[in-house]
């Protein structure tokens, strides 16, 4: 008897303390999962606020310039031609490549990357990790047009900026010059140069190719 009695009095307190054990882990994992999603919708709403922050200077730049043609993309800039070729008709697409020169400023107008700084660049379109608006940018252009794109950091730089000269959620003012472009059959047949998958996430140089066949 006394052997049974000792051995329910184990099996109850075992039973309590596993119980017990849950019952903590359970409540442990509340204010967590409502703490996650606290956090998630501040994030939410502060990423909101930025954004209308920067949207709101740069429409300031906007006004301040009423005899600027201003263009609104639908994916969230706004860009002005500084030259602008009505005669051509194609863009760069996927399977191109395409040679170009920029340069990036603050929306002060102030020169964070000069275009001599960047060099000219080949970009493997659509195949190449570059920054989002320039990404989406250089697809609207024609040969020889230098348009001057005003990008939220969301679609530029982000939260990090580039770790050097481009500052956290920093909005910018980025002019390029669409050289050329050719398909990338046309590249490599008067290059010889197979296809590379560069990184140009931040501001990075890659000399585009001088050959008076692809001009």
């Amino acid at each position: 008897m006394a052997f049974n009695y000792y051995k329910i009095s184990f099996l109850v307190l075992l039973v309590s303390f596993l119980s017990g054990s849950c019952q903590k882990e359970e409540g442990a994992r509340k204010p967590i999962s409502r703490a996650s999603g606290s956090f998630m919708k501040q994030s939410v709403e502060r990423n909101k606020k930025l954004v209308a922050t920067e949207e709101d200077q740069i429409k300031a730049i906007i006004k301040k310039n009423p005899k600027i043609d201003y263009i609104a993309s639908k994916k969230g800039y706004w860009y002005y031609y500084d030259i602008q070729n009505t005669t051509d008709t194609l863009t760069p697409k996927k399977g191109d490549v395409a040679f170009f020169t920029y340069e990036i400023k603050n929306l002060k107008g102030e020169i964070i990357y000069s275009e001599l700084e960047l060099r000219p660049q080949t970009y493997y379109v659509d195949k190449e990790e570059i920054m989002m608006g320039l990404r989406d940018g250089i697809k609207l252009m024609h040969k020889k047009e230098k348009i001057n794109f005003l990008f939220p950091s969301h679609i530029a730089y982000g939260y990090h900026g580039d770790n050097k000269k481009i500052g956290v959620n920093q909005p910018i003012i980025c002019t390029v010059t669409l050289t050329n472009f050719v398909s990338e059959n046309t590249y490599k047949k008067y290059t010889g140069q197979p296809k590379t998958q560069a990184t140009t996430t931040a501001p990075v140089a890659t000399e585009a190719p001088v050959n008076d066949t692809l001009n």
